[in-house]
């Protein structure tokens, strides 16, 4: 059975070269959560008392300000990332699609970096060689498969990469939104693809800034602030919530971060 149990988890980074206050806001403005103190060697608090229970069926989304920890929890939940303190249990398969161009090789063609890329999401090499037409049909890339990776642009790869992604058969599929180097008549023509994909996972938790997106695919929502979570409950809820916090800040009232 495909489930996550994650209990009191806490995420710490030490960082042992810093030695002003300014280093530390400054890796605090990238990090977020917080910056623990009384300690010698600075410690970012990344993510704080996190507890989830998530089963096979679940479709959750992610939402929260850049800095706010999603992409330490997307980690977390792969197993990518050891809790410092608590449990995290994942029982299932995960494939982590946090930057689409990961796992790829350059100086290898198309067709191989198909194979490559199949591979590191938990795919077989025969799997992915079944595939590999369905996605040259896909990307439209033709006789570019032949060609080695570096000779793409960035959209190029990210379309090869969309295409490897949009082919497996995940039972835990965490997926991290980048797909800002595809042209728009691309990306609506990859949404029913995409649909396609989280129907065959188990589950999915999906952190994006698209509402359009979290509202098609996802049921529930986490609502991510400062490393720990401020809010779960009905994905329209939790954005409408997360929505009126932000215009709250924007207009001078509450505070929410960068």
């Amino acid at each position: 059975m495909v489930n996550i149990e994650v209990r009191d988890a806490y995420v710490d980074f030490p960082i042992f070269d810093a030695k002003t206050r300014s280093l530390k806001k400054k890796v605090f403005g990238k990090v977020g959560g917080k910056i623990g103190t009384g300690a010698k060697v600075p410690i970012i608090e990344a993510l704080r008392d996190i507890t989830l229970s998530l089963r096979d069926g679940d479709r959750v989304a992610l939402v929260g300000h850049n800095g706010a920890g999603k992409s330490t929890l997307l980690r977390l939940l792969s197993g990518i990332y050891e809790p410092t303190r608590g449990t995290a249990r994942i029982r299932g398969k995960v494939a982590p699609v946090f930057d689409l161009g990961v796992g790829m090789d350059p100086e290898v063609s198309g067709y191989e970096n198909i194979v490559i890329r199949g591979l590191f999401l938990g795919m077989t090499r025969a799997q992915m060689r079944e595939r590999a037409d369905d996605i040259a049909e896909f990307t439209e890339l033709g006789d570019y498969l032949h060609m080695p990776l570096r000779t793409y642009s960035a959209g190029m790869r990210v379309r090869l990469a969309l295409g490897v992604v949009t082919t497996i058969d995940p039972e835990i599929l965490i997926l991290d939104e980048g797909l800002g180097a595809v042209d728009a008549a691309f990306i609506a023509k990859a949404r029913q693809r995409m649909v396609d994909l989280v129907e065959r996972s188990g589950m999915l938790v999906f952190a994006s800034h698209s509402d359009e997106l979290l509202l098609e695919l996802c049921t529930t929502a986490i609502w991510m602030d400062e490393g720990t979570i401020r809010e779960v409950g009905d994905v329209r809820d939790v954005l409408a919530a997360y929505k009126g916090h932000r215009a709250m800040w924007a207009g001078g009232v509450g505070t929410v971060g960068p």
